[in-house]
């Protein structure tokens, strides 16, 4: 009976750092397998098209068909501007959206949109570009860049309003009631407390639809359409990398092929950059205060 007593908890303490080190295990087996496709699809677009990246694709115009070289400076402009138009009308909706459900979402109204929300973001983007083209191009009978940054707003506002709700929601309710028992109305309690807590986990959720929408080319073939010549105006047609990468990679010209492989790599090096530039702003923000 001694020895069992003896014996028995080193056994179990044993098992339990052997499974310990199985989950682990686990974990890192998982981790790397989610990370490995990434790694050979980053890799192997910079193997593709590093080799014809130059300056004259940041600063030069797409050149007429049978003719070697160009660049897309166009499309890298293009590409921008529609990201700040999708943004500057997505990121608003889905932020306020997110903190409504999360601050006063306990009815059927709130319940609705939540299950709305859901609904639209499993909506193929196509979709998203037929309703933007319903919306937009059909009333102003010609395509253009509003339309385009429509279309991506509509993509972006359930990813922006599922995190904002779900950031908003881990700010402890301790927060909440500090400010209120100092007197603080509850709008500023939930601008000037809850969301700069929360706000770190916000600029996730907006870095992950500004990527998503950064990567799509249905929607704009049906509102922004594409621009081989310069054009800045919201009202009318415009270039953007991920139409270029569509058109010159499925063209029997080598030169095209190779340039959609360069527009590939450097719209991988913006968003990546842009993550990068966020991150560390609100990092510096944070760690001055």
């Amino acid at each position: 009976m001694s020895t069992e007593a003896t014996y028995t908890p080193s056994l179990k303490f044993s098992w339990r750092k052997l499974w310990n080190r199985v989950m682990l295990g686990l974990c890192l087996a998982s981790a790397l397998a989610a990370l490995v496709p990434l790694l050979l699809i980053f890799f192997y677009t910079i193997s593709k098209g590093a080799g014809y990246l130059n300056l004259d694709f940041f600063l030069e115009m797409p050149k007429p068909v049978g003719e070697e070289g160009g660049g897309m400076a166009n499309a890298i402009v293009g590409t921008i501007i529609l990201i700040a138009t999708g943004s500057s009308i997505g990121l608003p909706v889905g932020i306020l959206t997110g903190v409504y459900l999360a601050e006063f979402g306990n009815n059927k109204f709130a319940n609705l949109v939540r299950f709305m929300t859901d609904v639209l973001s499993g909506v193929p983007s196509i979709v998203a570009g037929v309703v933007a083209y319903t919306l937009v191009v059909i009333p102003m009978k010609h395509f253009s860049a509003l339309a385009g940054g429509v279309a991506m707003a509509i993509l972006m506002i359930p990813t922006v309003t599922r995190t904002t709700e779900e950031m908003v929601r881990l700010v402890p309710d301790s927060f909440r009631e500090a400010g209120l028992a100092l007197g603080i109305p509850r709008w500023k309690t939930t601008i000037q407390i809850v969301l700069r807590t929360a706000f770190r986990g916000i600029v996730t959720g907006v870095l992950l639809a500004i990527a998503r929408i950064a990567g799509e080319t249905a929607p704009l073939l049906f509102t922004a359409l594409g621009n081989r010549f310069w054009s800045t105006d919201l009202d009318q047609p415009i270039a953007s990398l991920t139409v270029f990468i569509y058109d010159y990679a499925k063209a029997p010209f080598e030169d095209w092929n190779n340039q959609a492989w360069t527009a590939a790599l450097v719209l991988i090096v913006l968003i990546s950059l842009l993550s990068f530039a966020v991150r560390f702003v609100t990092r510096s923000r944070y760690n001055n205060r």
